[in-house]
């Protein structure tokens, strides 16, 4: 026992959640924006907006300055998709390991072990607002159940990652948070563990958990409405393929789910090869162009550079992710034009057509 009290020491407390946000307040222009967003979301997802959702952004940030170079571009961008796309950026400030390594902005912002959290907290709050003020909606994992009451006034779109869709403590926060809420498919490809956490968190749940005064409390939801599933790929296969998608929306139905789902042209359907994601994006755009409209939305890991460097590089590029390669700025840019392209030309074609059967039936 003296052992074990030994090892575990106060490295430092941490502001409530209601501490910093009064520290770094979100202004009520700025919550008008991201309400708005939610319902953009959530009319997408209830296919009421015929767009589709595409959240692209860095695998993960650790620059505040090239995140907010990679940030204005995306906007000039989104002005350009928005009758196709609704665009929100990737902002992914806490990593989760198989084993070890950088575990994100979050935890270590000067990227150099010193695990700085103190500090982490109020660069990362600070960077999701300056974005907000930009009038980008923003995406990101809920990793630490702890720590998403200081950020999730911020978030329109959230996800619950590959490693803890089973988790019961995820599912359960997931049931309060106040955006739509995805569950990824396992490390293995499992698309039950992800639907089964949609289920479980679209119903209202008592646990325990951090309050906004920072306490250990008894917490409840009334379950998450828009709560749906990411195919990501698996380790061994993907799952972006008509058959896969197929199989996927039985299991929704199986479950009493709303047969929707979205796509992460990352991870195992690229086979985490990033130039791999263009096939798997162009894919779905044709499946998408060809009537398939249970799929709402995609997911592409990219940054103002291609590919990926090592935390350890001196110095490290300039726009270049420090974990998975992700496309760079002006591959995303064609991507998503041509995505656009393709699916204005195919819904043209469509009305086209349904005018044509009307006016034949007169």
């Amino acid at each position: 026992m003296l052992l074990e009290a030994s090892l575990q020491k106060n490295l430092g407390s941490l502001p409530t959640p209601q501490e910093l946000i009064c520290k770094i307040p979100l202004s009520p222009l700025n919550a008008s924006f991201i309400a708005h967003s939610r319902q953009q979301v959530k009319n997408i997802l209830d296919s009421h907006d015929s767009r589709l959702l595409l959240i692209v952004g860095p695998c993960s940030i650790h620059d505040i300055t090239a995140t907010k170079e990679y940030a204005n571009k995306l906007r000039h961008l989104s002005a350009a998709l928005s009758d196709t796309f609704l665009v929100l950026m990737r902002v992914h400030f806490e990593k989760p390991r198989t084993t070890h390594g950088w575990k994100g902005f979050l935890y270590d912002p000067w990227l150099d072990g010193s695990d700085d959290i103190q500090n982490g907290f109020t660069l990362t709050r600070r960077l999701l607002l300056d974005l907000t003020e930009l009038k980008i909606p923003l995406a990101t994992e809920f990793l630490n159940p702890a720590c998403a009451p200081y950020f999730s006034d911020l978030i329109s779109w959230g996800c619950i990652g590959a490693r803890t869709s089973a988790s019961s403590i995820h599912r359960q926060m997931a049931s309060s948070l106040p955006m739509p809420i995805a569950f990824k498919n396992s490390i293995d490809g499992n698309i039950e563990i992800a639907a089964s956490g949609a289920c479980v968190a679209s119903i209202a749940h008592q646990w325990i958990g951090i309050n906004n005064q920072g306490q250990n409390s008894i917490l409840n939801s009334s379950g998450n409405s828009h709560a749906h599933i990411v195919l990501r790929g698996g380790d061994t296969h993907t799952n972006y393929d008509p058959e896969s998608i197929h199989s996927a929306l039985k299991i929704l139905e199986k479950m009493d789910l709303t047969p929707r789902l979205i796509i992460d042209c990352a991870h195992g359907n690229a086979s985490r090869q990033h130039l791999k994601q263009i096939d798997v994006f162009q894919s779905v755009i044709q499946q998408i162009a060809q009537g398939n409209c249970h799929i709402r939305g995609f997911i592409l890991e990219s940054h103002l550079c291609e590919g990926n460097q090592s935390i350890e590089s001196k110095p490290l590029q300039h726009g270049l992710s420090i974990t998975d390669p992700c496309l760079g700025w002006a591959s995303t840019e064609h991507l998503a034009k041509w995505g656009r392209d393709q699916l204005r030309s195919a819904w043209n074609a469509n009305i086209c057509m349904e005018e044509h059967l009307s006016f034949q039936t007169i």
